[in-house]
């Protein structure tokens, strides 16, 4: 370990306060010492000036689905790189904790939007343990960059303790053997230091694979008896509960809150996907807001919604789009894989039909707008289409918008690119969900749909937002509640040891340059990720926003530049929550 004296920075600590200008010396992995005029104890220290830099606590990303590449990738540095130096694995009732490489590839790979032929082998070769504990204990000898900490999947342990065909069946119940089983696994896994269990009840995240593709995750097949017994180990141990509510009826997200409460008893932590100013529906994220604020306040609940401090933009190939799952005729074209079949699927009459069917209906719940004046393509073969949108296409050439989309599909394939806004696109609005009192920053998907999102930035987007509003005259929250918010709020809340510079603490810290926060923070660009035979992974950046990125007191990057030794020795550490 070495020394690092970092002086003349503007600190601040994760604790909500103002800035304060302050020296911080750290050694041997920790901070040593935060003060004024500090100097090294070593002769070989390194000196960094921190001159009109911002230092916080390093960023907490705590909905992530990296539980592929870490395997391949441990320094998982795209987003690290933005200073994030504590990510949670096991999301969305996934993880890689339980089960055959085949059953846990096909639960994860349509779902996250990664190729199965690149998650099979992998899984396949990596995979060593077969236990809650197990997992941790092979995490702990990856060569991370960030930090890591876990929660369980709740389709993981259905699959494996039911067999993957029952856990795939309407009305299935597992055996009390099979419930102890579940509830064993659990017990292992917070005893080893898991933060919660994560489970999803939204039947448009699909199997892949042949032998079950198309049907819904085992955790969407489970009762809510079944939930709320999983629950009861949770709320007796005071650990998360993650969900995934079905989003498109949103009937369900009640019996979350009421799950969570807590008069009569211990409050169960609960986290859900998430608070959103969707297209589809511009009143719901403000209901649920104002439920959250009933439910904590006046019965006793500990629920939080997750929430992203930027537009949730999407890019899309072709019709390779998760949200088209979200209707009976998307979801039939997204289950055939082979271009021919699904070519002439969407060029059936019969189909089409189904198809503007469903896509206009008033009275099916839905999430996506599915409103093609909103989605304007950016890629084609045809470059006379690109900057047009499908209904502005449609009107020019007097036909159906949907019909114009679906022909370019079967044209053009994933040649096809296009993109749409999804929600969070008014800036007050935005404002006041980032702020809510009962959101965790979160939810930025890091690690899965690498063509059709990019939120890895997202804490330096919140900083931008808050920064630039100071700058305006309309202030809505102070910079030492962002870092906070992006920070030991999560912690905290998790149970973990990070989001605080203190002495004594690890020192996993961030340098942000506040100048370089500005538009090209939303720059798109598209990078090779070598660790998926080449993938195109889409991301926004600016590395000259974050000076240095330090984990477990080593300088693991530099403006967007790794370190030498990044994915070769440790950096991070597996980071187990504190009973509590």
């Amino acid at each position: 370990m070495s020394e690092i004296l970092i002086r003349g920075a503007t600190l601040y600590d994760g604790r909500g306060g103002v800035g304060r200008r302050e020296d911080v010396l750290v050694r041997d992995g920790r901070v040593a010492r935060i003060g004024r005029a500090l100097r090294p104890e070593r002769d070989d220290a390194e000196i960094i000036d921190a001159t009109g830099l911002w230092l916080a606590p390093g960023f907490v990303d705590l909905h992530t689905h990296y539980d592929a590449e870490v395997e391949v990738g441990p320094a998982l540095f795209e987003s690290l790189r933005h200073g994030v130096t504590t990510i949670a694995l096991g999301s969305c009732s996934l993880s890689m904790v339980l089960g055959d490489a085949v059953d846990l590839a096909d639960m994860f790979c349509r779902v996250e939007a990664i190729p199965r032929e690149i998650v099979l082998p992998l899984v396949q070769q990596k995979k060593t343990w077969d236990s809650p504990r197990e997992y941790l204990e092979h995490l702990d000898a990856l060569a991370l960059g960030p930090n890591v900490t876990c929660m369980l999947g709740h389709s993981t342990i259905r699959a494996a303790a039911m067999g993957m065909q029952r856990a795939l069946t309407k009305g299935e119940r597992p055996t009390p053997a099979e419930m102890a089983q579940m509830t064993a696994w659990l017990d292992e896994a917070l005893d080893a230091g898991y933060v919660g269990l994560s489970i999803s009840t939204l039947p448009w995240d699909k199997m892949d694979g042949d032998e079950f593709r198309s049907r819904p995750m085992p955790s969407v097949f489970a009762s809510w008896r079944e939930y709320r017994a999983l629950a009861r180990t949770l709320r007796r141990r005071g650990r998360v509960l993650q969900a995934v509510p079905n989003i498109s009826t949103k009937i369900n997200i009640l019996l979350f809150y009421l799950m969570s409460a807590g008069r009569f008893r211990r409050p169960l932590k609960t986290t859900l996907i998430s608070m959103m100013d969707v297209r589809a529906d511009r009143y719901a994220f403000r209901i649920g807001g104002a439920l959250a604020r009933l439910f904590n306040r006046l019965l006793g609940a500990d629920f939080k919604m997750q929430a992203l401090p930027e537009v949730f933009d999407l890019w899309a190939d072709g019709i390779d789009l998760v949200v088209f799952e979200e209707f009976e005729a998307g979801a039939a074209a997204l289950h055939l894989q082979h271009a021919a079949e699904r070519d002439a699927l969407l060029s059936d009459p019969a189909y089409r039909a189904r198809f503007k069917k469903q896509w206009r209906s008033r009275f099916m719940p839905r999430a996506f707008h599915r409103n093609l004046r909103h989605a304007e393509i950016v890629a084609c073969p045809d470059a006379a289409l690109v900057g047009k949108t499908f209904d502005a296409l449609g009107r020019a050439a007097g036909r159906d918008a949907v019909d114009v989309f679906l022909d370019l599909v079967v044209e053009h394939g994933r040649a096809l690119r296009w993109y749409t806004v999804m929600g969070n696109d008014r800036p007050e609005w935005l404002r006041f969900i980032v702020s809510h009192p009962d959101i965790l920053i979160g939810f930025s998907d890091a690690g899965a749909h690498l063509r059709n999102m990019a939120h890895y930035n997202f804490p330096l987007r919140l900083l931008r937002m808050v920064r630039d509003a100071e700058r305006e005259g309309c202030a809505f929250m102070t910079v030492g509640r962002a870092v906070q918010r992006l920070t030991s709020e999560i912690a905290d809340w998790l149970g973990i040891d990070a989001g605080v510079v203190a002495e004594g603490r690890r020192a996993d810290l961030v340098l942000v340059r506040p100048e370089a926060l500005d538009a090209r923070l939303e720059a798109i660009h598209e990078q090779s990720v070598a660790e998926y035979r080449g993938l195109r992974r889409l991301v926004r950046r600016n590395d000259e926003a974050v000076e240095a990125v330090i984990v477990g007191g080593r300088v693991a990057a530099r403006r967007g530049v790794p370190s030498d030794d990044l994915g070769q020795r440790p950096y991070g550490q597996v980071l187990r929550a504190a009973a509590a």
